[in-house]
């Protein structure tokens, strides 16, 4: 059940899309914007007047935080505050956890309210420029994602240099991401889920969760450059770890038409960090074949290391074709694994070249570069749950079945 309506672009102009978003260290996608929704008028007969209100009073705060966040959600120097001090990105992550309770009541217990209300969303990856559908777990889908990209959006804000975050930690983004791919998605007729829009496609959910656990791993592997105890086995870990995790996200988005605006952008993105990662495993993989006593060690040592450094020029490419693409960006001053390894892979691979030659007096083609270690991924997606149903729904007293407080399988 659910109807669906898709809106084709270049027809209603609802979306808001900046012509630069600055610098970039974490990929944040357009934020989609929700549309005021008439909840009185399809909920009547069913649910409280007091009910109606509070869901109405909620989401219509969302619908305006949010058409006002839209074309500031990337800002490196954000100055929009509220009256209490916070950002209203904070505010409008607050006002999504507080809508999430009250919105579930309308799918609990497989209630038949989730068909009642048609819940329209702005798209920004999607050729369709909105899409509309008649059941409430694609609204509990389109929350999920939207507190995902505002918590990407509030990692960018730390990592860059030189910008506050409010002091304001940013909930896990993978958590909302693997909730809605193994929650909330299933829910969904399959009619529906072949008609969500390629924003909210499972592809494009899995690839932001691994590209989260991604720069996580790339975080952790910073860590261990700068720690003394870290060894190069540790190193060499965490950057083929990092390999495959950018792998599986451009896998999973291999498929999708991302070829509109964010869309491309995000693909870009993806490619040129699986490349910036190659160049940090091909490194580390480098340093430690070099340790071993052989010719033949010592010279998949080096084509390891040439591969590195291949990788990372290929790697500065690919980060300028990211940057081009609209909306258009910039790189935030280096910094962490790659600020180091920007200045190690050249210097180490042309010294490991030059004293392998001086060490083996003919000159060998030292061929493809050896296959990486194959690591299992430790780093997983922290566990988010959907919260209980908010008691106010045991307070409804119209009729119609409404359900428990519980959404089972969140």
């Amino acid at each position: 059940m659910g109807c669906l309506v898709s809106t084709p672009k270049d027809t209603g102009g609802n979306r808001r899309r900046p012509g630069s978003i600055g610098e970039v260290s974490v990929y944040v996608p357009g934020l989609r914007i929700p549309k005021p929704v008439d909840f009185s008028q399809s909920l009547s007969g069913h649910v409280s007047k007091t009910l109606v209100e509070r869901l109405t009073a909620m989401r219509t705060r969302i619908v305006v935080m949010a058409g006002q966040e839209a074309l500031t959600i990337t800002r490196t120097r954000r100055k929009t505050t509220t009256q209490h001090g916070r950002s209203t990105l904070v505010d409008l992550h607050q006002a999504l956890e507080d809508y999430l309770p009250v919105l579930l009541g309308l799918v609990s217990d497989g209630s038949q309210l989730q068909f009642k209300v048609q819940f329209i969303w702005v798209n920004q990856e999607d050729d369709a420029e909105e899409t509309a559908m008649f059941n409430a777990w694609y609204e509990v889908l389109s929350v999920l994602h939207l507190m995902a990209v505002l918590s990407l959006s509030q990692a960018n804000l730390l990592l860059l240099p030189r910008t506050s975050a409010d002091f304001y930690q940013p909930k896990a983004s993978e958590g909302y991401l693997d909730c809605a791919v193994r929650h909330v998605l299933p829910r969904l007729p399959s009619e529906l889920r072949r008609n969500l829009p390629v924003d909210l496609a499972e592809g494009v959910l899995r690839a932001l969760c691994l590209q989260a656990l991604g720069q996580g791993v790339d975080i952790q592997l910073g860590m261990a450059i700068d720690s003394t105890k870290a060894t190069l086995a540790v190193k060499r870990r965490l950057a083929c770890e990092m390999v495959k995790y950018w792998q599986q996200a451009q896998d999973n988005l291999m498929n999708l038409p991302l070829s509109n605006g964010w869309g491309e952008k995000h693909r870009h993105f993806v490619k040129w960090k699986y490349v910036e990662a190659k160049a940090a495993a091909y490194y580390y993989h480098g340093l430690i074949l070099d340790e071993g006593n052989t010719e033949k060690s010592h010279g998949m040592a080096v084509a390891a290391l040439q591969a590195a450094d291949e990788y990372f020029e290929e790697s500065k490419t690919a980060c300028e074709v990211f940057n081009a693409a609209h909306p258009l960006s910039r790189n935030p001053p280096l910094w962490g694994t790659m600020k180091y390894l920007s200045e190690k892979i050249p210097k180490d691979t042309s010294s490991k070249v030059r004293i392998n030659r001086d060490l083996y007096s003919h000159e060998k083609n030292m061929g493809t570069a050896p296959t990486l270690p194959d690591f299992a991924l430790a780093l997983k997606p922290n566990e988010y749950q959907l919260p209980p149903v908010d008691p106010s729904w045991n307070e409804n007293v119209q009729l119609g079945h409404i359900g428990t407080n519980e959404v089972k399988g969140g």
